[in-house]
């Protein structure tokens, strides 16, 4: 009865309209998903009213007349008259704002959400119309959803001039915008620095026969989704930086022993190209002598990684796992250079049991210590699942 109780009140007050007619209520709302209208025009959201959306319309317009959320501002304006035109007398349309952060990503969307929650609770829509400037704010559509029906999206789009000065425009308005700039001059220096490189550097030939790896490899990790892993790494990086005194240490002795290795990787490179071995043999060398220092640059990295888990209190053992994984992988890599090193100087490698044994032995003691770490951290987040002290996220 508690839940029967509150339908049967908001039919009887949309029914008590003349000739018994049912009320319907519909929003017209706009997203700023990345918060122009408080950034630029100082106004915050959720704008709820025609003259107050109208206002907000103008002093962005002002702020910035390229703006695009400013027409999508608009046209959620024309749509609302045009509704306030035709609907039924016992009709009602409201038209809202909702904002963001200029930081896109979850604080943004919780942002939105929140106000989306508030307008709700004022005007208590049955549905809803979207007007959207682009995809980024229809990328809001699941959430939108999920609170009220949405009858209708309207994308406005703003009709140009066409030819080379339409596009030397949009060029040259993607190189000041913050967000596209990143994406767009840094893959573009890169490439031109390697390629000047190659032409300057008397080897240069190995650098600009690199590019075409470089974009492979950068295809790969745009395949594999890569970019919302490496930003959450930035993101422990910077915190870990700032997390405390141990954390801060570590990270400078990843950061020392990469240099290392990399000034290591170099000598033994200076040192070997004037002999007589061939670019394949300088190239092991020169990564088996960098290998010592690239692990001590890891196991570094891994453990401030995963103090400041543990001051969080969000440690779940797998920072364990990592340093017990890339054991192996050292070994393995070690085991694999003896072996490349040996044959790319023109020895034969003899499948002796004894010689595989005296190269592969620390591969094979690593696989049983991961086997074991892991087992080992697997049993204890059960125990901690088990006595609800789950210190995991």
């Amino acid at each position: 009865m508690r839940f029967v109780l509150p339908i049967l009140e908001r039919g009887a007050f949309r029914g008590s309209a003349k000739g018994g007619a049912l009320m319907t209520r519909t929003l017209v709302m706009t997203i700023d998903r990345d918060d122009d209208l408080g950034v630029k025009a100082g106004i915050r959201g959720p704008v709820i009213g025609r003259k107050q959306t109208l206002t907000a319309a103008l002093r962005l317009g002002i702020a910035d007349p390229e703006e695009s959320d400013t027409n999508a501002i608009l046209g959620a304006l024309h749509h609302h008259d045009q509704l306030v035109d035709q609907k039924e007398p016992n009709d009602e349309v409201e038209i809202a704002i909702l904002t963001g952060d200029e930081r896109v990503g979850l604080r943004s969307d919780r942002a939105v959400a929140a106000q989306l929650e508030e307008v709700i609770s004022e005007f208590q829509p049955d549905c809803a119309i979207l007007v959207t400037d682009g995809a980024e704010d229809e990328a809001m559509l699941p959430i939108i959803t999920s609170r009220v029906r949405i009858d209708h999206v309207e994308k406005i789009i703003v009709r140009q001039s066409k030819g080379i000065e339409g596009t030397y425009y949009y060029i040259m308005k993607a190189i000041d915008d913050p967000k596209w700039r990143a994406k767009l001059l840094v893959p573009l220096s890169i490439f031109l620095l390697i390629l000047g490189l190659g032409m300057i550097l008397p080897q240069g030939n190995i650098l600009i026969g690199a590019m075409p790896l470089i974009f492979g490899i950068w295809l790969l990790a745009k395949g594999l989704g890569a970019e919302a892993q490496l930003e959450r790494l930035m993101v422990d990086m910077r915190e870990s930086a700032a997390g405390g005194i141990v954390s801060s240490l570590l990270w400078a002795l990843a950061s020392i022993a990469t240099l290392l290795a990399i000034l290591e990787g170099w000598r033994m490179y200076n040192s070997s190209v004037t002999g007589s071995m061939d670019n394949w043999q300088i190239g092991l060398r020169a990564l088996d002598s960098g290998l010592q220092w690239i692990v001590v640059a890891s196991l570094s990295f891994a453990l401030s990684m995963i103090v400041l888990r543990f001051r969080r209190g969000t440690f779940t053992g797998r920072g364990v796992q990592i340093i017990a994984f890339g054991a192996v992988l050292y070994a393995f890599a070690e085991a694999m250079l003896d072996i490349a090193i040996v044959m790319a100087d023109g020895q034969s490698y003899e499948l002796d049991p004894s010689q595989i044994y005296a190269d592969w032995r620390m591969a094979f003691l690593a696989i049983i210590i991961f086997w074991a770490v892991r087992t080992g951290v697997r049993s204890w987040s059960t125990r901690q699942e088990s006595q609800g002290r789950y210190w995991g996220i």
